[in-house]
């Protein structure tokens, strides 16, 4: 790596290259980064920054992207002078410091593959990047030349009135220069989203549709499913029934669906080897979980401990997945899920969409931020991300949203909506949803078993509700809704709604009408 001088990361104390996971993990616990658990896996805590920092992203102004980027709250410019003035404050920071590089892969589709470079003065930060992106070959490393390079030092604190930041914290982004500099918060999930932010932008130029999913593959074709944090794209993408080719950011070129990564992100609060066997066994050497309670004696990790925060968080490799899809690639897609966590406890379980609505949801991204995902959010509260990925997209949204409408309507791709969240009431008086019957929902619209199901059309939001599903009650002596009662909230039990604000529901279901 002779060429980290035309960054300026000059007068090093040392460099630690690509190093084996080994290596990385005593690398770690030498610098009493974090500890290991029972099952091998490696702790750290990332600080006072336990989820991502959206408000301290920017998009650097440069000649070439600054026509196509949608400015806004969400996309905010940063002056070329300033990223500058940032890098250069960077550059003097690791100077007589230790840094640990890996060089890595975006995109399991040869013909898009993204060289990546991830710089940082943590080991621990090294090891999540080789637990989550694609490892190359030793071969491939003599001629390995980044296209995208990661420079990630959580120590590094700017002063807003000096620097022209909001806060000590800046993700910022040069999409022309393929430099990115993530600086104050020691949160790792902001290396894993600069790389997809970086390919929203620059996979629709190829003819690629970017997608925040998850996607697995088997006996009925290749699914993809849609959603935020805390939406259940992770849980539910570990299938034990189906080929997992990757839980968050894929790819949708002319070829079929592909892996950005090569790697999982699972949000471990509350975590069991009943609910989540397959994440649960992921969990272990080569690793990495962030901001877990661990028992100091026993050492084992207390997933139910939510005092550090909510958004604990295990990063390890898709190999750690029994029958994970080797290739990390599938064909095209056949049937979408788009999961919403509905904290109010007004939509279904699960729904048929029409294509008008199917672009309303998409393009609306209705959600509940749940409590950990971001800084300052401590209970459910309702947001509209737009395509699932508000945070992510550089470009106008109607690009992505038409993207979708082509790959559907050459594919004949079928799209439900699928409530992840709450039923019975909001959030503090009904429940959440469980998750076996989900499973048991994306199932049987996965084998066809819900095509002939009589619907109901709601009449505030023109939804299509199935009356009914296979092995799921219609209702339940404990006021747990699941599949016929949760319509019934829609449909027949409007006094259940008392507890959601009027101001949510026209903003869910107003726009929709009876389409």
């Amino acid at each position: 790596m002779s060429d980290l001088h035309l960054h300026g990361l000059t007068n090093l104390a040392g460099l630690y290259a690509n190093l084996p996971a080994a290596t990385l993990v005593e690398q770690a616990l030498a610098r009493r980064e974090g500890m290991l658990v029972d099952s091998g896996a490696l702790v750290a805590l990332t600080g006072k920054y336990t989820g991502r920092c959206p408000k301290d992203k920017y998009f650097v102004v440069e000649p070439g992207s600054k026509d196509q980027i949608a400015w806004g709250s969400v996309n905010q410019p940063m002056a070329p002078e300033i990223f500058d003035h940032l890098w250069d404050k960077a550059k003097s920071f690791v100077q007589g410091r230790e840094l640990f590089a890996f060089d890595c892969y975006a995109c399991a589709d040869p013909a898009q593959r993204l060289p990546v470079r991830v710089i940082t003065d943590h080991a621990w930060q090294s090891l999540f990047t080789r637990a989550l992106l694609i490892r190359p070959l030793r071969v491939d490393l003599a001629r390995f030349r980044p296209t995208l390079t990661i420079l990630a030092l959580p120590g590094l604190q700017f002063d807003p009135p000096r620097d022209g930041t909001r806060s000590e914290v800046a993700i910022a982004l040069a999409l022309e220069r393929g430099l990115v500099l993530i600086a104050g918060t020691g949160y790792a999930g902001e290396i894993k989203k600069s790389v997809f932010t970086y390919l929203n932008y620059w996979m629709p130029q190829r003819g690629v549709f970017p997608m925040h999913c998850a996607a697995t593959t088997g006996e009925n074709g290749t699914s993809l499913l849609f959603g935020l944090s805390g939406t259940g794209k992770t849980t539910l993408s570990a299938d034990p029934e189906r080929r997992l080719i990757g839980d968050d950011e894929h790819g949708w070129g002319d070829e079929g669906v592909f892996n950005f990564e090569g790697g999982c992100y699972a949000k471990t609060i509350h975590l069991s080897p009943t609910g989540e066997p397959l994440i649960w066994d992921a969990i272990r050497f080569g690793a990495v979980l962030e901001n877990v309670v661990v028992d100091p004696l026993t050492r084992k990790a207390n997933f139910d401990d939510d005092r550090i925060t909510e958004n604990t968080r295990a990063a390890y490799p898709i190999e750690h997945i029994p029958g994970a899809e080797p290739t990390q690639r599938g064909g095209h897609a056949k049937h979408i899920f788009f999961l919403t966590c509905d904290a109010f406890g007004v939509l279904p379980p699960i729904s048929k969409l029409t294509p008008a609505q199917v672009q309303y949801h998409f393009l609306s991204g209705y959600t509940a931020k749940v409590a950990g995902t971001e800084a300052g959010v401590k209970e459910p509260t309702a947001t509209f991300s737009t395509c699932f990925a508000a945070p992510f997209l550089p470009l106008p949204p109607t690009r992505y949203a038409q993207m979708l409408h082509e790959k559907m309507a050459k594919h004949q791709a079928q799209v439900w909506l699928v409530n992840t969240g709450w039923t019975g009431g909001p959030f503090g008086v009904g429940r959440r949803i469980p998750l076996v019957y989900t499973r048991l929902m994306v199932k049987a619209a996965l084998g066809g078993l819900l095509d002939s199901v009589p619907v109901d059309v709601d009449p505030v939001f023109g939804l299509h509700v199935l009356r009914s599903c296979p092995d799921v009650p219609q209702e339940t002596d404990d006021a747990t809704a699941h599949l016929g009662q949760c319509g019934g909230v829609l449909t027949r039990r409007r006094d259940s709604w008392r507890g959601c604000s009027r101001k949510v529901l026209r903003s869910i279901g107003g726009p929709l009408g009876k389409k």
